[in-house]
């Protein structure tokens, strides 16, 4: 279906090539993975593939690629969309009709294709947003608006589907679903389906090969399995592969394919004993004065038709000094609202926030911004000036801070910023970007930060990092309080899980309380980490949060859990 014959391919005014010498193919029907760190050059192969390389961006390009027989280079991205189909990593900045319904009927519309409206209901059904038809995209959540970009994409019945991050913005029940519909469409409608994806617990149940990029270079095409047993070239690029793997990994030898599955990994590790303990108990903090209170706080917007939709309904929370808060939810469940009420970027339409007795609402966005650090779910949103320095300084310059020069260096060097001090942050990784937005709000040397969504799209090995400094912020800030889907997170970072739905906390629990309770799992629309779900399907009780704590388990010794840590 598709073919790279020798391609290389550099950004204008760059000297770097970001694909080199890239010569792959790509079967029809198959469901392909690109995996690869940040910077190894993932979208650029794909955008190679729907001709926005090279009419689009018009750096040097060379080699040939075919996409179903046609040379791209002949073509144009208007007759290659027909073909071709993508979401993109910043799906929003491809949506452009005011509701749900315009913008999937878009395309078909604009290409005069007679069945326009039936290709625009058959693509919502299909991704069950009908519903969500006649609203408006703005009043959306993230990963609605990510389903919404999807059903563009499929309303052209394209012959490849291409996702950048499919399931970076979902929460993991739906996440979970969406693949199940892409292994419809593979399946069912011979579509061909290429995911950039980070996450290989999805690789592994749902494609059909692999494909490693480093550096711009295609190291190899391999089958699934194979791929992700290749366990040692993985994890030494810092691609980690699915849980249970690395686990059957830290054995001493190798002598037959790992698991890849939860299922093969109950299989594989049945032999070995549980050793019991005790549940752990839930750490409750000393009684002091709250940081943040919410008391019977309600939020929501109007339409246009003037209707009110309820966001946040009579929030009772109190967040208190030493704590890491993880909300959770599924998506629209009130999350990113709740962190922006608290910041006072949102005034609440009835109840009252008060941050160390003072209400927000009769205080300032600004003036709360001197305690409280409100990193958004988009880094790029954090970047007003031309390089990271400036950036990271800026907060402390407009307010005339006499150590603005000491912080902003010992900020840099914090957050390994140097090396990319003087480049323009909205130019930078998905990971660079990250680390530099959490640079920026603790340049503010706040009390209390807020997280939306830190270790959204980004590798294994630049999210471990991010886990690893948001683990360190304890001695810097007085509590931090983190909205995620990433569950790897919450198991590994949260001492204390906020659980919403439909703007209502169900839950208030530590995370080993959390991934024991299945019911309140489903209701909420999450999913255990890999880990986890292993433990349950080998009956251990409770529950271990990590892999090493399942060696352990199973083997009573330190010698599991050293040998992990020599192996990863």
């Amino acid at each position: 279906m598709i073919t790279f014959d020798h391609v290389s391919f550099r950004y204008p005014g760059t000297e770097d090539w970001i694909l080199k010498d890239v010569s792959v193919t790509i079967e029809k029907h198959s469901f392909t993975a690109i995996i690869g760190g940040n910077g190894a050059g993932k979208s650029t192969f794909c955008k190679a593939i729907n001709g926005l390389i090279p009419f689009y961006y018009v750096g040097d390009f060379e080699g040939k690629v075919q996409v179903d027989g046609v040379d791209t280079a002949t073509a144009n991205v208007a007759s290659l969309s027909r073909k071709v189909s993508y979401v993109y990593q910043d799906f929003e900045n491809q949506l452009v009709r005011p509701r749900v319904i315009d913008e999937i009927i878009f395309s078909p519309l604009n290409y005069g294709y007679e069945d326009f409206q039936e290709r625009g209901e058959r693509a919502l059904e299909l991704l069950d947003l009908t519903h969500l038809a006649e609203e408006y995209v703005w009043q959306l959540s993230g990963g609605q608006k990510h389903l919404v970009a999807l059903a563009g994409a499929l309303a052209l019945n394209p012959d490849v589907l291409i996702i950048d991050e499919p399931v970076a913005q979902l929460d993991p029940a739906h996440a979970i679903e969406l693949y199940e519909k892409l292994k419809v469409l593979h399946e069912d409608h011979d579509i061909t389906i290429i995911v950039i994806e980070h996450h290989t617990e999805f690789i592994a149940s749902y494609c059909n090969d692999v494909i490693l990029l480093e550096q711009g270079n295609v190291k190899w095409k391999k089958p699934v399995r194979e791929a992700l047993n290749a366990v040692d070239e993985l994890t030494e690029k810092q691609i980690h592969p699915p849980q249970v793997t690395m686990a059957a990994a830290s054995q001493m030898q190798q002598e037959r394919m790992l698991p890849v599955t939860v299922k093969e990994g109950a299989e594989w590790f049945k032999e070995y004993k549980n050793h019991p303990r005790k549940m752990p108990k839930l750490v409750v903090q000393p009684g002091s004065t709250p940081l943040i209170e919410f008391d019977q706080v309600s939020y929501g917007y109007k339409t246009l038709s003037r209707k009110r939709v309820p966001i946040i309904k009579d929030l009772q929370m109190q967040i208190r000094q030493g704590e890491r808060i993880a909300l959770v939810g599924s998506n629209g469940a009130g999350k990113s609202t709740i962190l922006k009420l608290i910041s006072g970027l949102l005034k609440p339409l009835s109840g009252e926030i008060c941050f160390q007795g003072n209400s927000t609402i009769k205080t300032s966005p600004e003036k709360l911004a001197e305690k409280i650090a409100y990193i958004y779910q988009k880094p790029e949103e954090m970047f007003i000036e031309d390089e990271v320095v400036k950036d990271v300084a800026f907060f402390l310059k407009v307010r005339d801070n006499p150590n603005l020069e000491q912080v902003t260096e010992k900020i840099m060097h914090q957050f390994h910023l140097n090396e990319i001090k003087h480049r323009d942050g909205r130019l930078l990784s998905g990971g660079q970007q990250r680390r530099a937005s959490l640079a920026i709000g603790l340049a503010m040397q706040p009390e209390l930060v807020l997280l939306d969504e830190p270790t959204a799209s980004l590798d294994i090995a630049t999210k471990r990092e991010m886990i690893s400094m948001l683990q360190k912020l304890d001695s810097q800030v007085k509590a931090s309080v983190v909205a995620t889907h990433d569950m790897q997170l919450v198991a590994e970072w949260a001492t204390r899980v906020v659980v919403l739905n439909q703007g209502r906390i169900i839950a208030d629990v530590s995370p080993m309380e959390l991934f024991s309770n299945e019911a309140l799992l489903k209701k909420a629309s999450l999913v255990e980490p890999q880990i986890v779900s292993l433990c349950h399907q080998l009956q251990i009780h409770p529950i271990e949060l990590s892999i090493e704590g399942f060696l352990n388990r199973i083997y009573l010794e330190e010698a599991a859990s050293e040998r992990f840590s020599e192996v990863f």
